[in-house]
């Protein structure tokens, strides 16, 4: 197995669990069957840059946080109060979310703390 795709996939799964979501809701807002989201988590396929890109948003975080094997990533958590979470929402809660990351990186920009911006 491709141990970069073991790594992202391990992520992701540990993401989509902490987050309270399931297989088939984050393959419902890619937009993709759940057996993909299955054998990513597995290591066995890899995902393109631009649902990594949405995973990225949904779980607000950087991509690069795919990439560690180690849990420092810190992804913002909301409170769900809802029995069943649709497309719609997923798609509001990245927004929201890619806007939060946006504020951070903003932050550090004015702080000084972002070399490479």
């Amino acid at each position: 197995m491709n141990k970069p795709a073991e790594t992202i996939g391990a992520r992701i799964k540990s993401l989509r669990e902490s987050s309270g979501l399931t297989q088939s809701n984050v393959a419902n807002y890619l937009k993709v069957d759940q057996s993909l989201v299955s054998m990513v988590e597995k290591g066995k396929r890899s995902l393109t840059s631009d649902m990594l890109d949405k995973l990225a948003a949904l779980f607000s975080v950087q991509v690069s946080a795919f990439e560690e094997s180690d849990t420092t990533a810190k992804p913002l958590s909301f409170a769900f109060r809802a029995s069943k979470i649709d497309d719609g929402d997923l798609e509001a809660l990245s927004a929201i979310n890619r806007i939060a990351l946006n504020c951070n990186f903003m932050t550090q920009l004015l702080e000084g703390k972002h070399a490479n911006g």
